[in-house]
Formats: C-alpha cells, structure tokens, sequence
C-alpha cells in the first residue's frame, strides 16, 4: 500500500474530483465536486446541504473520491472512507472559501445554504502509470 501522503498530495492540485455516494438500494451515484485536504489526516468538499449527497450521506456515511491529476491524465488517486463531519455556518463557509480559493482564486458566490463534509480516508490508492 502506498503510504497515506503519496495519495493525500495528489488531493492538493486544484483537479475535479469524483465522490462516489451510495443510494439506498445501494448503488452506487458519482458526482464532481471541488477538495481538499483537511488536516493532516482528511479530506473535505462542499455542497447544497439540500443535496442528494447528502441525504446519501446521512443514511450511508462511506463515500468514496478519486482525482486525476490535471498535468497527467496518467497519475491518479482514489480514496475510501466515511463522512465523519458536516461543518456549516462560519465555520463551513470558511472551508467553502479556502476551496473556492484554490480553485477559483476568489471566495465561493453563494453565501448560504451549503455544507462542508470532511471525509476520513480508510483507504487508498495512487498511481503514475506514466511512470513505466
């Protein structure tokens, strides 16, 4: 296994990633979102809190994300874990801004209404497969 920072780093860059939620007959549902690393050990991304994420969320908290690098379609990541937290009011929003910053290089327009979701990763992969 690849040690946490090789996959964790590649969650920095500001590339689309895909969260994998699961619907209640289980399966599977992948939307974009915008992440980033929370912490030393987490991730974080935001959405509506009126969302069909996170009414997925709520009754199945494990989500999974995956990133691919935006220099080299070959170098990718994929994260599994749970949904340990949903952060709203001042707090969220200043996750939502320090995303949006890093993304867009502004505060996030929409002031209200979302949620910041911090994920803790169970496990993970990494890989340049330009690397061979």
């Amino acid at each position: 296994m690849v040690p946490w920072s090789a996959a964790a780093r590649r969650f920095e860059a500001p590339a689309l990633a895909h969260l994998a939620t699961l619907s209640k007959d289980g399966s599977p549902r992948s939307t974009p979102v915008w992440v980033d690393r929370e912490g030393e050990t987490d991730l974080v991304f935001f959405t509506l809190s009126s969302s069909v994420k996170v009414r997925q969320i709520a009754a199945d908290p494990r989500v999974a994300l995956s990133i691919v690098s935006p220099d080299n379609p070959l170098d990718h990541a994929t994260v599994y874990g749970q949904v340990v937290r949903q952060v709203d009011g001042e707090a969220g929003m200043a996750i939502v801004d320090r995303i949006s910053h890093k993304y867009t290089g502004q505060p996030y327009d929409l002031r209200d209404g979302l949620v910041a979701m911090v994920v803790r990763p169970t496990g993970w992969a990494a890989h340049d497969a330009s690397e061979y």
